[in-house]
Parts: C-alpha cells; sequence; structure tokens
C-alpha cells in the first residue's frame, strides 16, 4: 500500500510498488512539454515506474517514460525529467535536476543542487556533491553540428565528484577517481585519479583504503 499525500498529483497510469511514498505537492508521471527548438525526443513516453520502498517527497516532480528502482529517494523540490533510468537505492538530492535520458546506477547518491544533464551516465556507487554541474554542448545551442555531439557525462563505478565542480560535454571519469571541490574538468579522467582546480590535473591517486570493496 503506498502513501500518497492529499496535494500529490499522480498522473493516470503510472505505476506504484509497494510502499511507494509520494509528498506533498509532488507531481508524479507528467508528461514533458517542449519549446520548438528542443532537441529533446518527442516520441510517446511508456507510464512512469516507481520500484517498491521509493519515496518522491515534497514539491518533487518525476516525469513519464522513466523507470524507478527499489527504495529510491527522489528529494523535495527534486525533479527527474523523461527516459531516465534510475537503480535500487539511488538518491537524488532536495533541488537537484536529472534531465532527460539519463541513466544512474544503484547505490549512487547525488546531493543537494546538482545539475545533471541530458544524455549522461552514472554508473553505480558513484557520489556527486552539492552544486556540481555537468554540461552536453560545447556549441552552447549554435550551429546544427551539435545535434550529433551532444553527450553529457560518463562517471564510472565509485567515482566521487566534489562541490561545485564542473564536467564538460563528453568527459569520462574513470572508476574510482575523485574530482575536487570546485574542479573544472576539460578532458577525460582516468581510474584512480585525484584532480584539483581548473583546468583540473592529477596530483596523485586514490589510496587503496578508500576503494570500494571488490
Amino acid at each position: 500500500m503506498s502513501d500518497i499525500a492529499e496535494s500529490a498529483v499522480v498522473y493516470p497510469g503510472t505505476e506504484l510498488g509497494e510502499s511507494v511514498v509520494i509528498g506533498d505537492n509532488a507531481v508524479v508521471g507528467k508528461h514533458p512539454v517542449l519549446g520548438k527548438r528542443s532537441t529533446a525526443r518527442r516520441d510517446e513516453l511508456a507510464p512512469l515506474v516507481v520500484g517498491a520502498g521509493s519515496a518522491i517527497l515534497a514539491g518533487a516532480v518525476v516525469f513519464a517514460g522513466s523507470r524507478l528502482g527499489r527504495d529510491v529517494i527522489v528529494g523535495d523540490q527534486a525533479c527527474v525529467r523523461e527516459r531516465c533510468e534510475l537503480g535500487d537505492e539511488v538518491v537524488v538530492g532536495r533541488g537537484s535536476l536529472v534531465e532527460n535520458d539519463v541513466t544512474i546506477g544503484a547505490r549512487t547518491r547525488i546531493q543537494a543542487n546538482a545539475y545533471v544533464t541530458a544524455y549522461s551516465t552514472l554508473e553505480e556507487d558513484v557520489f556527486i556533491a552539492p552544486g556540481v554541474t555537468t554540461t552536453n554542448d560545447n556549441f552552447m545551442g549554435r550551429t546544427e553540428k551539435r545535434l550529433d555531439l551532444l553527450r553529457g557525462a560518463t562517471i564510472r563505478r565509485g567515482a566521487r565528484v566534489g562541490g561545485g565542480a564542473v564536467l564538460l560535454p563528453g568527459i569520462e571519469i574513470g572508476e574510482e577517481a575523485f574530482i575536487g571541490a570546485g574542479a573544472v574538468v576539460l578532458r577525460d579522467v582516468p581510474p584512480r585519479a585525484v584532480m584539483v582546480g581548473n583546468p583540473a590535473r592529477q596530483i596523485r591517486e586514490v589510496p587503496d583504503e578508500e576503494l570500494l570493496g571488490r
């Protein structure tokens, strides 16, 4: 049995698992309204699927066409757009935005006010600190050439991205890498690399004792 606040809006067709919580003024299963020049796909969307034990909290918005695994938390005033796949136990923190066509692996945590741009991939056990910004368009809306090159970040298993860091379009962050707070990442990052600064540079490797269990 799900717990749905009286002020929440759950659109028809939305599939809710057992023990799902929908908070005050949350909007669940809505369809996007796209601008005339939007590059997002316009195909028909499947219903939103929300796994058992998940919680979509006060004022959050989750779009149709996405799938949330078990025990996912979408925090207050956060938003998950269409065609996103969130694995089990993912956390999307307060005020964060996950744009369309994003894949997020199990147990990944996205802290408050982060921005995960469209066409990004975050693997399992990734940590995204508050205020992180990812990008996907080197042309910033100019020229048709950009349409074939739109690509967000790929952040591999166990990588950590510090507060306020900025990742340029198409960047790959290697497994278990560590991006320091405020870093601006211009190019791919090797596995286990510790990167700091603007532009980001490697200063050492993540020590063995900080690595995830294998």
